[in-house]
Parts: structure tokens; C-alpha cells; sequence
């Protein structure tokens, strides 16, 4: 069983903890309703479970002890894909490499260089503002700029500057490592510039998503503890530990230099909170907006949640918006409450988009083994990229039978589409080979694919003016 030190700042919790576990306790564990003796589940709940939920639990930690164990595999296999598809695409094409190679004169990709693309960055390698979207245009500019600056944020830090600088034509204010105190290691990254224009002058935070072949983000997307916040509810304990939840303290305030000098790099909510109380006092017309893909997007909406905790109400009333793409549910119905209630109180924009059959805003589940919640304007879109404003995304937990046939033909949409849509927007909308075998795995596991940055950043430049012409909707 953990420590009890480590979760001492809150009174009802459930922890998973993948290392304490062994096969047999695994399996018996699925016959026995009893969890209180098990090491490796620690609750404050001791009341016998029931059987779905003990097998969430049981799933939940088989994937977490799986990734573990192939975590280093798999980083050597995505290292491995990402430095051949820079190197094809640095040696124009495989035909020149071949070419190159015989000829000795082959270009070695630098995966510290501006050139660089992450696996993702090759799935959609657009990293131009649509110049269509102006400043003026507000919500529609602000959702376009956070879903741009989402899809940057898989890239390493020179490729992030030079899009930001001479793409953009913003100021590059730094792209961080964070500490993730439970994993004793950086898993949490976020990129910080300066959007300075005739409107207004804003600060985009967007925190990094899950990275294709990184256990770490895995572990955290699939580890469901929760603690029980004093003021907040119940939030998901996985993305709490990747903004900066601290063993024993769980949210204090402030952090003495002692603390912070003891790690080898910052928290990430109280260095960038501080590096945003430093850079709005110098310009008072100067608001922040925070964003983020997959658990990028829940970190965005944690952040200002760990504020209102603070009662952080300077920095509240100059945060401009959130806007999420693809987010994953964050806490329960009280967390929901809250939130509602802060962000009308400080007039806080909060968009959360999810398009068509995306897997991962359906998780986790939201039903009476899981308390799982969302809230906010969910956007969505279909796959035709027509979006308008839903209470809930259509088959909420993704694993409804009722949806399993329209959502394989909604694949077989896309992959058509991939081949149609330059056509009809443009070269701007041309899909990559690697898209294309991501939309036929999607034939059969239906919103993998739709979960690329290639069909958000679309959404927002193709459909949601039209959901921002029906205000009353909004």
C-alpha cells in the first residue's frame, strides 16, 4: 500500500498503483469485491466494489504495468520513425535518399533543429496561420491561433521559436520541461508567446499532448486515481501529477526557493503562474488564454481550476479563454460545479471542440462505475467539418453498440475525403500518406484517426465561424 504521506492532503481518494501489483493479486481481484487488502488499490472508499468497476481497475493498471514495461521499446521505436521520416524528408524524397546514399552525400537529420518534425508534426506539417482568420475575429481567431499553437507544441524548442517568430510573427517566450514529482521526471512540456496586434495583446500558454510513443503521458492518461481537492471535488490523479500535484502538500499556494532548488526543473502550474504574474503586471491591457490537445487540453483546463483553488482572482479576470481540443473528462459533478461557476463569475471563455468520432474526449467514462464529467461549450464537428454547440458529445463513452456501424462508416467517409478535400479547400487540406494509414486503421478502430491535429486544426478553420454566426446557440 502507498504511503500514506503522499496523499495525506486529501481525505477520500483512489489510488492505482501499478508497481505493488502481481499477477495472482491482479486476477483475484476481479473475483473478490474486497479491495482493502490489495496493495496495489489504495481507497479511502473501503466499501466492497462492484464488478465493472473493479474491472476498470483491473484494465486501468494492466495498461499502465504494460507500458511500463515497454516504455523504453517503445521510445527507441518512435525515435526510430521520427528520425526516418526526417530523414526521407531532408533528402527531398526515398528516390534521393537512395540517390544520396550511393553517392555518399546523404543529409543526417539534427532532432534539436528547426527542421525537425515530431511523428506528429509529419501527420500534418502545416505551421502557417490561416490568413483568412484576422485578430478582429475574436473567439474565431483565438480557437485557430490555440489549435496551431496545440499542434506546435509536440515540436522541439528551435522548431517552435521559428514558427512563432517568423510564422507567426509573435514573440517566442520560451518552451519549458516541467517535473512530474510521482514519475521522478519530466513529462509535462508547454510552450509560452506573445501575440501582439492592433486588437489586443495576448499571452497563448499551450501545454504539450500525449505524444504517440511517450509511456509517461500514457501512464498518465490511463492511471484513473483521483483524489478528493477541498473546494474543488474529485479530479483525475494522473493529470493533476503531470501539472504539478506535490506528495503530502497536494496544492499548496506557494512553494518555498528551498523546495523548488531540491528539483531539477519547476512545477509546471506555479512556474508558468508566475512567469504570467511577472509578464501582466508590465501591460495592463495584456489577457492570457490557455489550450492544449489531448491531455494537453485537460492540463489547460486544470490550470485555471488550481487558480480559483488559490483564489487567484487577478489573474482569472485577465485569463481571456480556454479553448481544449480533444480533451479527455477531468473531474466529477462538484468539479463541474465549481468551474461553471468561476467562469461565469470571471467572464471566462471555455471552448472544449471534439471532432466526429474521437476516442479520447469519451475518456474516461462517464457513468456510475466512473464519475467523470465534462462542462463547458463542447463544439463539435462531424466529418464534414460542420460543427455546432452539443450539451455532450453523441455516443459519450465511445463504446455504445448502437454506434459501432455508423462510426466504421463515418470512417470510410474520411478516408475518401482524404483523397477529395484538396481539391475542393485547397492544397492547404492535402493529407500525407501517414494520415491516410491512420484513417485505414480507422476502418477498424474508429476515432484513432480522429484524433489528429490534421482534423482539429481543419475544424477550426473550415467550421467554426459557422457555429459562431449562431450566438444565440452560444
Amino acid at each position: 500500500m502507498g504511503c500514506d504521506c503522499d496523499k495525506s492532503f486529501s481525505s477520500n481518494y483512489m489510488v492505482l498503483n501499478p508497481d505493488e501489483v502481481g499477477l495472482f493479486d491482479l486476477i483475484n481481484m476481479l473475483f473478490s469485491s474486497n479491495i482493502e487488502k490489495r496493495k496495489f488499490v489504495d481507497s479511502s472508499e473501503l466499501e466492497e466494489q462492484d464488478f465493472w468497476r473493479r474491472w476498470i481497475m483491473f484494465i486501468s493498471i494492466v495498461v499502465q504495468k504494460l507500458l511500463l514495461f515497454f516504455a523504453k521499446p517503445m521510445s527507441i521505436f518512435g525515435s526510430a520513425i521520427e528520425f526516418f521520416l526526417n530523414l526521407l524528408s531532408i533528402n527531398n524524397n526515398l528516390a534521393s535518399l537512395l540517390l544520396n546514399l550511393v553517392q555518399g552525400k546523404v543529409t543526417m537529420p539534427d532532432k534539436n533543429s528547426a527542421s525537425f518534425l515530431s511523428f506528429i508534426g509529419n501527420v500534418d506539417k502545416r505551421v502557417k496561420l490561416d490568413s483568412s482568420i484576422k485578430p478582429g475575429d475574436n473567439e474565431r481567431y483565438f480557437g485557430a491561433v490555440s489549435m496551431m499553437a496545440s499542434k506546435v507544441a509536440y515540436e522541439n524548442k528551435a522548431f517552435i521559436e521559428t514558427v512563432v517568430t517568423n510564422h507567426w510573427k509573435m514573440e517566442f517566450l520560451g518552451s519549458y520541461d516541467y517535473w512530474n514529482v510521482y514519475q521522478e521526471k519530466a513529462t509535462t512540456q508547454a510552450f509560452i508567446c506573445y501575440d501582439k496586434n492592433e486588437v489586443q495583446d495576448t499571452i497563448v500558454v499551450s501545454f504539450r499532448g500525449t505524444e504517440p510513443f511517450d509511456a509517461d503521458a500514457w501512464c498518465s492518461d490511463f492511471d484513473l486515481s483521483w483524489y478528493e481537492i477541498d473546494g474543488l471535488g474529485k479530479i483525475h490523479g494522473g493529470f493533476m501529477k503531470a501539472l504539478g500535484l506535490q506528495k503530502s502538500k497536494g496544492w499548496p499556494k506557494e512553494i518555498t526557493k528551498q523546495e523548488h532548488n531540491c528539483r531539477p526543473l519547476p512545477l509546471a502550474y506555479y512556474a508558468i503562474r508566475d512567469m504570467l504574474r511577472e509578464l501582466l503586471s508590465k501591460n495592463e491591457r495584456a489577457k492570457f488564454i490557455l489550450t492544449g490537445h489531448s491531455l494537453g487540453g485537460a492540463m489547460a483546463i486544470l490550470f485555471p481550476a488550481i487558480l480559483a483553488l488559490h483564489e487567484e482572482t487577478w489573474l482569472l479576470k485577465r485569463l481571456e479563454g480556454v479553448y481544449t481540443f480533444g480533451q479527455p473528462r477531468v473531474g466529477d459533478d462538484k468539479f463541474v460545479e465549481v468551474m461553471e461557476k468561476k467562469f461565469k463569475e470571471h467572464e471566462v471563455k471555455y471552448f472544449r471542440f471534439v471532432y466526429c468520432n474521437d476516442i479520447v474526449p469519451r475518456l474516461p467514462f462517464d457513468n456510475s462505475e466512473l464519475m467523470f464529467k465534462h462542462f463547458g461549450k463542447c463544439i463539435y464537428f462531424n466529418n464534414l467539418y460542420q460543427g455546432k454547440v452539443v450539451k455532450e458529445e453523441p455516443n459519450k463513452n465511445y463504446f455504445s453498440p448502437l454506434y459501432s456501424i455508423p462510426m466504421r462508416i463515418n470512417s470510410v467517409k474520411e478516408l475518401i475525403r482524404s483523397f477529395t478535400l484538396a481539391y475542393k479547400k485547397g492544397p492547404d487540406y492535402r493529407e500525407g500518406g501517414l494520415l491516410r494509414v491512420f484513417r485505414i486503421i480507422g476502418l477498424v478502430v474508429p476515432g484513432i484517426s480522429a484524433h489528429s491535429t490534421q482534423d482539429y486544426v481543419n475544424s477550426t478553420r473550415l467550421g467554426f465561424s459557422d457555429v459562431l454566426s449562431h450566438r444565440k446557440t452560444l
